[in-house]
């Protein structure tokens, strides 16, 4: 439990002539919009002139809402029309996104990789360095969630879901791949082999892949959602701006942020998590559907995945009407609990001193495979640069809004250092060991002759593994339940983001806008399944990438010069 309600400041004593937790001239309005805490101690307050919801439009009946103008209108305007299109111009539009996806990451796979590289440099130095011991939330702020409840949606927001639909297929897909070698026709490489591959090598191929896995779900891709929360967290709570992501951009852009560019931000940051969660719903609702063909031998229809995708937004919405602390907090620290024993079971049922013994050599494999995996130049493995490295750096990006917004939120209290260990290093660590437990013994059941796994649709290797293993009718109901309420935390979390956006930075908007924004992601990727654009929105959400690199980079300068100042702050 949170040792205090989230979003109110403790008091102490000597507090009693403080202002409450709004910020000034911030009160909660009559729809019971709370304002950010007020910063606890010496910080280096903003002067503006702007008030939190200065521009929204509040309503009380017949529907309560407080949505900010014009961020609201225009992006649910723009997210219904963009859906509508994809619809009614498939064979235009998906050939177009699938093409800019391909150039995006063709063409600029050099610039993710450094800048992936500059994310995770920023991140190890600021733990290391003295700008680390600052608080977010003022140097005298305590944490609003407990550390395990914390943690639980820190991991369950970024990328549990992922680790359930790649944790078998990715690394025996790269040790595949690595055990055949280069292939050159033409004088180019073919095939997907990461860096020269190990041909006819298995126990090599084995730590190619596990290293290459790693890299892929380590440092770098929890380095970019650090990035967005930390700079998201030091400017909400710490300089006293709105929670959004206009924010961070106020040193580059001043008081210009309050006007159109900060309004393009907000909702170019709305677009990209509704379509992010509406294309993972999605592809959500296929795997689900798959493992109950697969358990239960029913017929993977459209319908059974529409009713899935209903069945997930309907919970998703309950937990975002009870809020963070009663409804996303009490999910995650469920999913948790049902990841953890999933895990231990594949440890203990599968080739247990493999896994175990596999986790220190895939760490050791993983940092010897660091730098040349990182390095963006003289490298022919273009495939797989390009279509599994770029492609997924530019998938985090696209994502790092909603991930990073909800870290924000709820990190408030913890001091640098702890947010980035939290964030950065521990998610890495049990990354490796998932990898290791499941891909591991994916690769040892392949290699000892059953090549179910392998030869599976992906949406159904995770089952087929399982179906190796004891008791493989409940685990296998666990990866499914798993599937769904990590899919239901990634929703939930995302809506609260949205809402928070779309009221202009308060973070417990009225409970209709927090339905609607939940029931309309449901409704997009319900659309989207139905009419076959599901993979056009993927190739247009990792597009996107390309520019918010550059606002990552931008927030990286932002983030330094903010914490030199609370620096000089606390002296």
């Amino acid at each position: 439990m949170s040792k205090t309600p989230p979003h109110e400041t403790p008091h102490r004593p000597g507090d009693e002539g403080r202002p409450d937790q709004a910020l000034p001239d911030q009160d909660a309005t009559d729809t019971g919009v709370k304002a950010l805490p007020q910063p606890e101690g010496p910080t280096e307050i903003i002067e503006t002139d702007y008030e939190i919801g200065q521009d929204n439009i509040e309503g009380v009946k017949p529907v309560a809402f407080d949505i900010h103008n014009p961020v609201f209108m225009i992006s649910a305007v723009v997210v219904v029309l963009f859906t509508a299109s994809t619809l009614m111009f498939p064979a235009v539009l998906g050939p177009f996104f699938a093409g800019l996806r391909d150039t995006v990451t063709s063409r600029f796979d050099w610039f993710f990789m450094i800048a992936g590289n500059v994310f995770v440099l920023l991140s190890l130095g600021l733990i290391l360095s003295p700008l680390g011991s600052i608080r977010l939330g003022g140097p005298e702020a305590t944490p609003d969630f407990s550390l395990t409840g914390w943690f639980s949606m820190l991991f369950a927001a970024g990328m549990g879901i992922g680790l359930m639909f790649y944790g078998v297929s990715e690394p025996l897909g790269h040790f595949t791949a690595a055990l055949g070698g280069p292939v050159v026709e033409g004088g180019l490489r073919t095939d997907w082999a990461p860096l020269n591959g190990a041909p006819d090598d298995p126990l090599a191929a084995r730590r190619l892949a596990m290293a290459a896995t790693i890299f892929h779900w380590g440092l770098h891709p929890w380095a970019i959602y650090a990035v967005v929360a930390l700079a998201l967290a030091l400017f909400a709570y710490n300089k006293g701006l709105p929670l959004t992501l206009r924010s961070v951009f106020y040193p580059l852009f001043g008081e210009r942020i309050w006007g159109w560019p900060g309004h393009v931000i907000d909702v170019v940051a709305v677009m990209a998590t509704l379509f992010g969660l509406a294309t993972s719903l999605g592809i959500g609702a296929e795997q689900a559907s798959a493992g109950f063909g697969f358990l239960f031998g029913w017929s993977a229809t459209d319908t059974s995945k529409v009713v899935l995708i209903v069945a997930i937004t309907a919970v998703a919405t309950a937990s975002v009407v009870l809020g963070v602390e009663k409804g996303v907090k009490r999910l995650s620290e469920i999913n948790m609990v049902l990841a953890i024993i999933l895990l231990f079971f594949v440890i203990f049922a599968g080739p247990t001193w493999q896994i175990i013994s596999g986790f220190f050599g895939n760490l050791g494999a993983y940092a010897t495979n660091l730098l040349p995996l990182s390095n963006p130049f003289g490298r022919d493995d273009d495939n797989f640069r390009q279509g599994w490295t770029a492609f997924y750096w530019a998938w985090w990006i696209s994502w790092s809004p909603f991930v990073g917004m909800f870290i924000a939120r709820v990190s408030r209290g913890r001091t640098v250092r702890q947010f980035l260990v939290a964030v950065l290093i521990v998610p890495s660590m049990i990354s490796v060991l998932w990898m290791t437990a499941f891909g591991g013994t994916a690769i040892s059941i392949t290699l000892a002759g059953y090549a179910g796994v392998a030869d599976a649709a992906l949406e159904l290797q995770l089952f087929q593994m399982l179906s190796q293993l004891p008791l493989t009718a409940i685990t296998s109901f666990v990866g499914i339940v798993l599937v769904i309420v990590f899919f239901v935390t990634s929703s939930d979390s995302g809506s609260l983001v949205i809402d928070t956006i779309a009221a202009g930075g308060k973070i417990d908007a009225p409970v209709p806008q927090r339905i609607f924004w939940c029931s309309f992601e449901g409704l997009v990727a319900i659309a989207l399944l139905l009419g076959g654009g599901l993979t056009a929105l993927q190739a247009m959400a990792v597009s996107t990438g390309l520019p918010f690199t550059l606002v990552l980079l931008g927030a990286c300068w932002a983030i330094v010069k903010g914490l030199l100042a609370e620096r000089r702050e606390l002296r």
